[in-house]
């Protein structure tokens, strides 16, 4: 599928509606942590080599351990080597890297705060103009706490010289709706909500954004959007890797439920779901997702949620070719754990629109393959004309692969050339990696760049946050009630999950996608 958008079409910069990112500091929490060397430095690396970060844009890496600016440049050096989605030049990471700065602090003590507070505001003196500040919570949640505590009383919260302060939040936001009330109380004490940047990174791949263009740019699909037409919505998370770097520990805390299912999906979900927006503003958006995940239909029994939501563990097996432990064998996890790695669930939405439409969601790990897609099912057209023909895959299916290969797809029926008429499906297919002329920035670095200029478009706010909960809390009551709970399923590594989660679709007819 090719695209009119070009380098050198003449009306390409009338949909440039992007807003600029403006000069500041980004102070990272949490600078020595996983999350900044594979993500957040490596993003940066690429938005200064496209051109695209501020000038005078300064990192503050703050962190509890004893190091120089140097020393933790050099390690971001050898990291970026690595992760850099456009390779890492030697030359180019020299200039670079004297954008760095570390600061040594406990992330309680007071006097770190304090010196932070001046070596800011000696930097806003040698960039000139306004002392804006965007602060990155990259630490573990534990940490939150203090550092906004901390932030407030050295009086960091608030802008200088007319200047913006923002925060980043990373998830999880909470483990359940009380903790995450919790949690946004604490942010909403030191920073307003328009302040405050909830990120997931689902919501900066290009394919995410994609869904809103898709749906209402084009007249082919808008007046399908609904009960009428589509048969139902499959989102699919899959992972074809068990507890990796040491996740086992966090993991068995939080499972796939919490994990995947309650921020990343049900993102995705509201977009496919949401009704039009009044314009592109960020509330505008974000007020329709939230009407869509306010209307999710809540599970009230536990017989509810036995019918409508399967969670499993794998057990031992062979992922392309590769042999696997159970999950309940991974390190650092529980032998006797009761915490899901798969999950599937059905949901409805109760609104015009989509009343009486399931939307099945699943996500699991030690799975076959690695990939996230959401696909659209329309309901089959009569096939009066051609009931005598066999025809495999009647329906057509519209696919947004959100990962690893990010794109858009369309299923048709077509005629098979030869004398005979016969019919099977075709796809036409749309990959951002060829269809564009130039390579997708990763989700971060779009979020990074949003978060400098204050479009929150992409980020979650409160309410979208506790919604979701109100959806997620009922499920993980009634696995972990007393008595008799939902039963935990297995499935072997290397498999597309437990029988039941195939039951699931089974007994509506219909049947999960083939990835």
């Amino acid at each position: 599928m090719s695209t009119d958008v070009t380098a050198d079409n003449p009306f390409r910069d009338e949909f440039l509606t992007r807003l600029s990112p403006e000069p500041c500091t980004l102070v990272i929490f949490g600078a020595t942590g996983d999350l900044t060397h594979k993500l957040l430095i490596p993003a940066l690396y690429n938005l200064a080599l496209d051109g695209e970060l501020p000038p005078t844009l300064k990192v503050v890496a703050f962190a509890r351990r004893e190091k120089t600016s140097d020393e933790i440049r050099a390690e971001f050096a050898g990291s970026n080597l690595k992760q850099s989605r456009q390779g890492h030049s030697s030359e180019f990471w020299a200039g670079f890297q004297e954008r760095i700065i570390y600061h040594q602090s406990e992330f309680g003590d007071a006097a770190g705060y304090a010196s932070l507070s001046r070596l800011l505001a000696e930097l806003d003196a040698a960039r000139g103009g306004a002392g804006n500040r965007l602060f990155y919570l990259a630490s573990a949640p534990d940490n939150f706490e203090e550092i906004l505590s901390h932030l407030k009383e050295a009086g960091l919260n608030e802008g200088c010289h007319g200047g913006w302060a923002r925060i980043i939040v990373e998830k999880p936001i909470g483990k359940d709706l009380a903790s995450a009330e919790r949690l946004n109380n604490m942010v909403a004490a030191v920073f307003a909500e328009k302040n405050t940047y909830r990120i997931d990174h689902y919501l900066g791949k290009e394919t995410a954004q994609n869904i809103i263009v898709t749906r209402f740019g084009n007249s082919i699909f808008e007046p399908l959007w609904n009960r009428n037409y589509i048969d139902h919505v499959q989102i699919t998370c899959a992972e074809n890797f068990g507890m990796t770097g040491g996740r086992g520990a966090y993991y068995d805390k939080a499972g796939a439920l919490r994990d995947m299912v309650q921020n990343h999906l049900l993102q995705l979900l509201s977009l496919i779901a949401m009704e039009p927006p009044t314009d592109l503003s960020a509330d505008s958006v974000r007020d329709e997702k939230v009407k869509a995940l306010r209307a999710l239909r809540k599970f009230t029994t536990v017989e509810e949620v036995a019918q409508n939501v399967v969670r499993g563990q794998y057990v031992a097996g062979s992922v392309n070719g590769r042999s696997a432990v159970g999950y309940r064998e991974e390190d650092r996890v529980n032998p006797d754990s009761q915490t899901e790695c798969y999950v599937a669930v059905r949901a409805f939405i109760d609104t015009w629109r989509w009343q009486g439409v399931p939307f099945y969601i699943r996500v699991g790990k030690q799975l076959p393959k690695k990939a996230t897609e959401i696909s659209v099912h329309f309901r089959r057209a009569p096939h009066v004309l051609f009931q005598t023909l066999p025809a495999r895959g009647r329906s057509n299916v519209l696919v947004f692969r959100i990962q690893p290969d990010e794109g858009v797809s369309l299923r048709m029926l077509g005629k098979v050339p030869g004398l005979a008429m016969r019919m099977e499906p075709v796809k036409m297919d749309f990959r951002y990696a060829t269809s564009f002329g130039k390579a997708s920035p990763f989700a971060y670095e779009r979020l990074l760049l949003d978060a400098m200029a204050g479009d929150a478009t992409l980020f979650a706010r409160r309410d979208e946050v506790e919604n979701a909960w109100h959806f997620i809390d009922p499920i993980e009551q009634a696995w972990h009630q007393a008595g008799q709970p939902p039963t935990m399923t297995t499935y072997p590594a290397g498999s597309w999950g437990p029988a039941e989660a195939d039951e699931l679709m089974e007994r509506d007819g219909r049947s999960w996608r083939r990835i």
